[in-house]
């Protein structure tokens, strides 16, 4: 995600920690650095300068804070502005009101990844518990009805639709009505994909809102259009007011930065982004967070957050695998290989790597092989006697060529299980003791040995 903003930041971080001393010439230079990485971002050059004017004026005037250096000053000040650049300190989620049906309606241009996000959302609501129907009025596209269902069958979440409909408005009230029969918690409405400057399309998205009166409209905004996301949430908030945004593709694109900072200059809230094209691929915009990441601190919050919800994965619970045990550090080599696989499975391996504090430093071709070994390993577990899976550290040299010849594997392919078990129940006992317990963080490594 803004891999090459991210990796800018980092050096600019390495230069300054490098550094013998830090004045002006340095300054100077760090400033040349991340006007470059955030113009590559596509953010705006008058955002950049003043940004550059803000870092060197404080650093210039402002007296030191007391128990901090010059390196760590510089740093915290590109911190502080890039989370203002994003929108300031801030986290928000949909509110949803117990004891009525709220309705929430998608709107956006064609292209912007709208209809996905809404089986996203709907997705992320009925993991929260809530019961979710969606309505399709998107009278334009034919394939938006089929698409929106595909997205969610598996979930089992009902989708409201009229084949061959031409009234956005009446399949709406007529989507409201039948979920509102079934006592739906909230409603998502996906409206048609439109243009800015299509005026018919934008009248006809104000008669809608009035009709639906939904308790908030929802602007889905793809990444890459970079800084031109200011001019396009100033168009519909004027055509009707946007309650909130969610910025798709950030995957996916070098302009991420700049569409980021051009929502948050419009005064709107991100709430959520999208990263990536799986249907749990969305995650709560919290800009801290989000710069912490970039950075290469790491992400702990939200990567707690998935990892709780990794646990809860139904195919999770069928494999058996007691996630108590994982999670206070006590569980056999055969539990540890079957988390693996469950994460390995929904594909999350290297977006989770990539929260940890300077997991960014895992090169890909190492996360990769750590997949390959994986799929080695449950072979191995198949080749280890239960005397063998209870106590790991029996297996010595006969023990390994038995089971490597059983498994069809190396020797050092059982080797490597087997340090990996033995580190990884250290890693997690570690840091059920240190500081990040206290913070309910410990969980962050989950089925890691980095």
């Amino acid at each position: 995600m803004l891999e090459h903003l991210s990796k800018a930041i980092r050096n600019i971080i390495d230069k300054v920690s490098r550094s013998r001393i830090v004045d002006k010439q340095l300054l100077n230079s760090i400033i040349i650095d991340l006007q470059r990485a955030l113009l590559m971002s596509d953010v705006n050059v008058n955002t950049v300068l003043q940004i550059s004017e803000n870092i060197r004026e404080k650093f210039e005037k402002s007296k030191l804070p007391e128990g901090i250096d010059k390196r760590k000053y510089i740093l915290k000040l590109i911190y502080d502005e890039l989370i203002n650049l994003l929108g300031g300190e801030y986290s928000e989620e949909l509110k949803i009101q117990t004891g009525k049906t709220n309705i929430f309606m998608f709107v956006g241009i064609q292209g912007s990844g709208k209809t996905t996000t809404v089986g996203k959302v709907a997705y992320m609501l009925k993991k929260r518990g809530l019961k979710v129907g969606i309505v399709c009025a998107d009278t334009f596209r034919p394939a938006a009805l089929q698409q929106l269902r595909q997205l969610v069958k598996e979930y089992n979440i009902p989708v409201y639709g009229e084949e061959g409909g031409e009234d956005a408005v009446k399949i709406a009230l007529n989507g409201i009505e039948h979920f509102r029969k079934q006592g739906v918690d909230v409603i998502l409405i996906d409206t048609s994909g439109r243009h800015k400057e299509e005026k018919g399309l934008l009248e006809e998205m104000k008669k809608l809102a009035s009709a639906v009166n939904p308790t908030e409209i929802i602007l889905v905004i793809d990444a890459s259009i970079g800084q031109q996301a200011y001019s396009q949430a100033k168009a519909f908030h004027e055509a009707t007011p946007i309650g909130s945004i969610i910025v798709t593709k950030l995957d996916g694109t070098a302009k991420g930065g700049g569409c980021l900072s051009a929502v948050a200059a419009t005064g709107a809230r991100i709430k959520y982004i999208g990263t990536g094209e799986r249907i749990w691929d969305l995650e709560k915009f919290n800009p801290p967070s989000f710069v912490r990441r970039i950075t290469g601190m790491g992400d702990l919050r939200e990567l707690s957050r998935k990892l709780e919800e990794l646990l809860k994965e139904k195919e999770l619970e069928e494999m058996k695998v007691d996630t108590s045990k994982i999670l206070k550090g006590d569980f056999t080599i055969e539990e540890m290989v079957k988390y693996l696989e469950s994460i390995r499975k929904f594909g999350r391996l290297k977006k989770i790597v990539s929260m940890l504090p300077f997991g960014h430093s895992v090169p890909d071709e190492i996360l990769e092989k750590t997949e390959e070994d994986i799929g080695k390993w449950k072979y191995i577990i198949q080749s280890m006697t239960k005397e063998e899976k209870k106590h790991p550290e029996i297996v010595k040299r006969s023990r390994i060529a038995r089971i490597a010849r059983g498994a069809g594997v190396s020797e050092e392919d059982v080797k490597k299980l087997l340090n990996q078990y033995s580190l990884m129940k250290k890693m997690i006992k570690r840091l059920r003791k240190s500081r990040l317990r206290k913070m309910g963080l410990f969980k962050m490594i989950e089925g890691y040995g980095y």
